[in-house]
């Protein structure tokens, strides 16, 4: 996402200088805003894609480099994160209660019809955060720093961490008070440390506040939330090498709305080519013993787009080739049509 890549690349028979202009007049658009290009597209897709009352989960986390502060809300799409919103900290640090309500009023409009849950790290701790998402009608599950106190019993406080739990064990409160100094009624707290496993160690428990009203239900949901992780690592050193770019303020906000515009359609195509199950020709099946995909969808999408250009454009080449195995022609067929399912979902 460097400028200088993006002038070297782009088709346009004037002069590099000029591309160089063209290109930063175009950045300085004042239409060029996530209001009017990107929500009326996630607001088509959610009624394409998502049916009304279905329960979706939104993570909002901070990424920074350099002098850069970026406050981002995305929503958790398959193992990965579809960005909604995105604006700059005036700042560097943690982010605040207003900053963070801010962001969050610009996207849940978005979200009448469905019902959501917020997903934050001990960033995104504030019990003034979950007050304000109880009575927006929001759900949410928001990791609580190990020194915060609840009331166990009538008057008596205690540290997260001081309530016993051990890797492999779990609790769960539910309408408790939080935080001794002001405290707030009528949250839920789950507690999970996971247990050390194959060599594995974790380090430390989480304790998340929730309203959702059961230990597992919390869990699985706040265990989305590694999405938005994946999506700044596929944006950054992963993909698009974000935070090599020099630009600053509206211009960095309308390049990162370009970035989007290409993440979420790889995402989308990637999820369309499982989807018709031709998956197998882009990249390597999951090995059963494990865990992981080896490809994510944004990685079957940009693959699937690469192999169908590439075989388009050596196609007399390809052709050549195919012809010196002739008893291999099923298969050619099958791959073919592959190609042509892939074709359609760009």
């Amino acid at each position: 996402m460097r400028l200088e890549r993006l002038i070297r690349v782009f088709p346009y028979p004037i002069k590099t200088e000029s591309r160089r202009r063209k290109l930063q007049r175009f950045l300085d658009l004042p239409q060029l805003t996530i209001a009017q290009i990107w929500f009326p597209l996630i607001t088509y897709w959610l009624t394409t894609y998502c049916r009304t009352g279905q329960t979706l989960s939104i993570a909002i986390d901070r990424s920074q480099w350099g002098c850069i502060n970026l406050l981002t809300i995305a929503l958790i799409w398959h193992h990965r994160a579809i960005p909604l919103y995105w604006s700059l900290l005036p700042k560097l640090g943690n982010s605040n209660f207003s900053e963070q309500t801010t962001a969050l009023q610009q996207v849940l409009p978005l979200f009448t019809e469905y019902k959501v849950i917020v997903l934050g790290d001990r960033e995104f701790c504030s019990v003034d955060l979950g007050n304000w998402l109880k009575e927006s009608g929001v759900s949410f599950c928001l990791r609580l720093k190990k020194n915060h106190c609840i009331e166990t019993e009538n008057l008596v406080w205690q540290r997260l961490d001081e309530l016993g739990i051990v890797p492999g064990t779990s609790l769960y409160f539910q309408g408790i008070r939080v935080r001794k100094s002001q405290p707030a009624t009528g949250f839920d707290i789950a507690c999970k440390w996971k247990k050390n496993y194959r060599g594995l160690t974790v380090d430390e428990a989480w304790f998340i506040l929730t309203d959702l009203g059961s230990l597992p239900v919390a869990i699985d949901a706040y265990k989305q939330r590694m999405g938005i992780e994946e999506m700044f690592r596929d944006c950054k050193t992963g993909g698009d090498n974000l935070e090599g770019t020099s630009l600053k303020e509206n211009r960095l906000i309308n390049i990162i709305l370009l970035v989007t515009l290409a993440y979420s359609s790889a995402v989308f195509q990637g999820t369309e080519i499982q989807k018709k199950q031709v998956q197998k020709y882009v990249s390597r099946q999951k090995e059963p013993s494990k865990k992981y995909r080896r490809r994510s969808r944004f990685g079957v999408g940009l693959d699937g787009e690469q192999w169908v250009k590439y075989l388009a454009r050596y196609s007399e080449t390809v052709q050549e080739l195919m012809k010196l195995t002739p008893n291999k022609r099923r298969f050619y067929q099958l791959g073919m049509r592959a190609a042509t399912l892939m074709n359609s979902t760009s």
